[in-house]
């Protein structure tokens, strides 16, 4: 898989999801959510490395951080949804 991502409803949960996650060493982006992934048009995601999406969102979970759905990209381009 390509890549992963967190969506939140907003660029404030976003930030502050990124501000958590870069202190404890997680390499992750800001970035608007892709239009496939958004539910209501629009949104925000971190995109990051596959293997740290599941420590990313414990991580936000132990920090009550709300957070949308976790997505990765699979070998064809399309996304799937991950369940913890």
């Amino acid at each position: 898989m390509k890549q992963s991502y967190i969506t939140f409803r907003s660029v404030t949960f976003a930030q502050k999801a990124e501000r958590i996650l870069k202190k404890a060493g997680l390499e992750c982006t800001l970035q608007r959510t892709p239009k496939e992934l958004s539910q209501r048009g629009c949104g925000y995601c971190l995109g990051m490395r596959p293997g740290q999406v599941i420590r990313a969102a414990q991580l936000l979970n132990r920090e009550n951080v709300d957070y949308g759905k976790l997505y990765a990209v699979n070998p064809e381009g399309g996304y799937e949804e991950i369940r913890i």
